[in-house]
């Protein structure tokens, strides 16, 4: 075999059947777009490509603001603690 060829993925009869898809080597992240301080949407990012909008009042927007919120409020604690320890 060249270095040019592929070895067919198995059960394949045809390489052009199985494309082999590039893993992303960006991580996934969620921008909240708020208007009048409501969340209206969640943009999925990878990178800076947009890559769908997730509704917040379904299942899934729900579970990533209660991540996000719970994150954030973890840190604003620990920062008016370390904050209330140097005063």
């Amino acid at each position: 075999m060249s270095e040019n060829e592929t070895a067919p993925t198995e059960g394949a009869t045809n390489p052009t059947e199985n494309p082999v898809t590039e893993v992303a080597t960006e991580d996934i992240s969620y921008h909240a777009v708020e208007k009048d301080g409501v969340v209206t949407a969640i943009w999925e990012m990878q990178g800076r490509k947009h890559m769908r909008t997730i509704d917040p009042r379904s299942r899934q927007g729900q579970d990533i603001l209660r991540l996000y919120t719970t994150e954030h409020h973890d840190d604003v604690s620990a920062a008016e603690a370390s904050e209330a320890a140097s005063s």
